[in-house]
C-alpha cells in the first residue's frame, strides 16, 4: 500500500506522539505534542527546556532524507519560538521504539545545548 496525504499525516502525527511521550517519561511530564499553530510554526514537541533555554524539536517520519531542510525548518521553529535551538527528531526506519530513533542536529546546536550559549558564527573576509 502506497503512502498518501492522509497516511503520511497520520504517520507523522504517530511519530511526533511517540517522541513527545517518550521524552515527558523520561525527562519532564510537561513535554507535550505541540498544537499546530499556523503560519509562526513553532516545532512539533512544547515543553522541552535545558538550561532554562527552550529546545525545539521538528518530527519527521519519511523515507526521503532532507537533512539540510529539516535543520533550516527547525532552526526556523526555534527563532518562531524564542528557543536555544533547533533540532530534527527523524524515523529510523526497522525501529519501533522511540528511543532508537535518530536526533540530527549542527555541531552549533550541540555547543549551544551543551553551553547555554549559541557560537556566532565568524565571517571571513575573502581578499
Amino acid at each position: 500500500m502506497s503512502r498518501n496525504r492522509r497516511s503520511a499525516k497520520a504517520a507523522g502525527s504517530r511519530f511526533e506522539r511517540q517522541i513527545a511521550d517518550h521524552l515527558a517519561d523520561h525527562i519532564d511530564d510537561r513535554i507535550d505534542r505541540r498544537v499546530k499553530t499556523g503560519a509562526k510554526d513553532r516545532g512539533d514537541i512544547a515543553g522541552l527546556r535545558h538550561m532554562g533555554d527552550r529546545v525545539v524539536i521538528e518530527c519527521k517520519d519519511t523515507a526521503r532524507v532532507n537533512l539540510a531542510g529539516w535543520i533550516g525548518e527547525a532552526h526556523v521553529q526555534a527563532g518562531n519560538d524564542d528557543a536555544l535551538v533547533g533540532i530534527v527528531a527523524h524515523k529510523r526506519h526497522g525501529k519501533g521504539y522511540p528511543g532508537d530513533q535518530w536526533i540530527t542536529m549542527t555541531v552549533d546546536d550541540l555547543i549551544a545545548i551543551l553551553t547555554g550559549e549559541r557560537p556566532q558564527p565568524v565571517i571571513e573576509d575573502s581578499n
